[in-house]
């Protein structure tokens, strides 16, 4: 067995009073794919910079073998030189390498560094790590930013380095393309899977489950040990001293586990006043902007409760369509009708309305006072930061502290404690953890409203999407029903070679064990409503069946008006049948949900 090429052993770092690692091991061996999985807050950037040798730790060590050579990509690269060239080569790679990494990331080598969005600042930062060809190579959050394409073209590049891995990464469906092994951070320890990410989930459900019940066991431990010690520790002292210890290591132990419990997000949706059952009607819309042209004849209708996904590659509008959709902008031809009583909450993946310099009350009370109006009712500033997992003494905080998923849950923060019947979210998953991101996907799946959601997250749109308009760069737009798969396997070649490939993946994707991704663990959100319509259905029918047969009880019925009878009759027979196919379709629907969520 070789020895890894970059570990960790028994690595220990504090930030400030908290222990963040206590006793850390990792170990990364020779072209081997990994992902590292963990809370938002848990020191995943943190680890990534010890392994880069950025900073050391408090107490461990870092073996790294010689002659290896290391290559980082923060979660937020800076760019540097006068072109795009200059910044891919300062690394050491050579031109011709470097122009090859740029220009399979769609970028022009000659493009000046400056004023770069921050989906092109990612795939500079990108190009030029796998440019230097290192024998390893440290990912924090690469697909943030990326759009679908160069998210493809990314897993493309990983699967053809011969660099080994690690990638911190919230984006399941990339994960299980990529990875062959995973390291969990939690409890400032690392766990480790020898399996792909598709297997992650499963493996940590296991795990909590035995930690719970340890930690069962230790809480009944405890009650007895105190028990003890109330009966009188002092006349045994001397010879009881070792039990008395095991005490307070045990209430230690207990109290550890309790500040480590942070719990989950406490955070609500609400759709306010209904809007009209039409929120937006287009009708051959186009645009353009000089000589781009972002959108040509383009129709749809979005209806009270629908979820449409927008996706297609950055800079092929999907901010513009955004706008026109909701009358924001003036199309150059066609016209967009608003439904009536819109509240509309928009959450910007730009994050420009966090000012760095604002503290966190600063954002959650901007007229002042210690009180945030959460859906029309008055809430302390404390408890509602608290919902989002801040903590009192983070309020004082300026934004430019937080890290990335930090000021995505401020965002959302205030985004929702408005109500509102309409919902954008552009690129809401950038930076959360998984946790965080089933909650939002729970909420939103709960959610009443409207939801119009632009994303570059694969599974999270295929999990909400009811339909999903795709835009090529060029001015198509076509909108299929369903999710991202659905729009690829109803449309293919939309995307040029992109699509191709993507489709060619998808129909090879059972033979290639590391790229498969994770079945589904619940109902889609178009079959969560359509049980959910079925139970009011099967709940109503009754009542209705039942006045049917007390109008036919009546015996004069018959002679005094024949057709009515024949009227009641069919329909009772209508409702009979519709009663039994809705029960049969609600057991099929209720079959499906418990083989997800058990794995059958």
């Amino acid at each position: 067995m070789r020895a890894p090429i970059l570990a960790l052993k028994e690595v220990r770092l504090a930030d400030g009073p908290m222990m963040l690692f206590d006793g850390v091991d990792l170990a990364l061996d020779a072209r081997t794919r990994a992902c590292l999985v963990g809370r938002n807050g848990a020191g995943k950037s943190t680890l990534l910079r010890i392994l880069s040798g950025q900073i050391e730790a408090d107490a461990g060590e870092r073996t790294v073998t010689p002659g290896t050579t290391i290559a980082y990509v923060p979660q937020e690269p800076e760019i540097t030189g006068d072109t795009i060239l200059d910044h891919a080569t300062s690394g050491g790679a050579p031109d011709y390498r470097a122009e090859a990494a740029l220009q399979a990331f769609g970028m022009d080598p000659q493009k000046g560094a400056k004023g770069l969005s921050g989906g092109e600042t990612r795939r500079v930062a990108l190009a030029k790590a796998f440019a230097e060809d290192p024998d390893v190579i440290l990912l924090d959050e690469p697909t943030n930013h990326l759009d679908i394409l160069a998210i493809e073209v990314l897993e493309a590049e990983i699967a053809s380095s011969r660099a080994a891995a690690l990638i911190v990464s919230h984006d399941r469906a990339f994960l299980e393309r990529v990875t062959q092994r995973c390291f969990w951070l939690e409890h400032r320890l690392v766990r480790r899977l020898d399996a792909g990410f598709a297997g992650f989930e499963d493996w940590v459900a296991k795990i909590e489950a035995q930690q719970a019940e340890e930690a069962r066991r230790q809480d009944k431990l405890l009650e007895r040990e105190q028990h003890w010690m109330e009966r009188g520790v002092t006349a045994r002292r001397a010879r009881n001293e070792g039990r008395r210890r095991r005490l307070l290591q045990l209430r230690e132990d207990r109290s550890a586990r309790l500040r480590e419990n942070r719990g989950s997000m406490s955070i609500g949706m609400d759709a306010g006043g209904v809007s009209g059952k039409r929120v937006a009607e287009a009708k051959n819309l186009s645009k353009a902007f000089g000589e781009r042209v972002i959108l040509k004849d383009f129709s749809t209708r979005i209806l009270r409760g629908d979820r449409v996904a927008i996706v297609g590659p950055n800079g092929a509008g999907k901010t513009t369509m955004v706008k026109l959709l909701l009358g924001e902008l003036a199309p150059d031809a066609g016209e967009v009708k608003l439904g009536t009583n819109l509240a509309i909450t928009y959450i910007d993946q730009s994050r420009a309305a966090l000012s760095p310099e604002m503290t966190l009350k600063d954002v959650l009370t901007p007229l002042g006072g210690d009180q945030v109006l959460v859906r029309g009712q008055p809430k302390h500033v404390n408890a509602y930061a608290k919902d989002f997992l801040f903590k009192e003494s983070q309020l004082r905080q300026p934004v430019r502290s937080l890290s990335g998923g930090e000021r995505n849950r401020l965002l959302l923060a205030r985004a929702l404690a408005n109500a509102a019947n309409v919902m954008v979210l552009d690129e809401p998953t950038n930076d959360l953890d998984m946790d965080t991101l089933d909650l939002l996907e729970d909420l939103l799946a709960d959610y009443e409203g409207t939801l119009i959601l632009v994303s570059h997250d694969r599974d999270f749109i295929d999990r909400l999407a009811t339909s999903t308009i795709g835009l090529d760069g060029t001015g198509r737009a076509v909108e299929t029903p369903g999710g991202w798969q659905d729009f690829l396997s109803q449309n293919p070649g939309f995307f040029g070679a992109f699509g191709k490939a993507e489709a060619a993946r998808s129909a090879s994707k059972s033979s290639a064990p590391t790229a498969t991704p994770k079945a589904a663990q619940k109902l889609s959100y178009k079959d969560q409503r359509r049980l959910a319509e079925l139970e009011t259905l099967i709940a109503d029918m009754p009542g209705k069946m039942a006045t049917l047969e007390t109008a036919m009880a009546d015996p004069g019925l018959y002679s005094r008006d024949p057709a009515g009878f024949d009227r009641f009759s069919r329909a009772l027979d209508a409702a009979r049948a519709q009663l039994a196919a809705a029960e049969e379709e609600w057991l099929e629907l209720e079959e499906r949900r418990e083989a997800l969520q058990t794995g059958r």
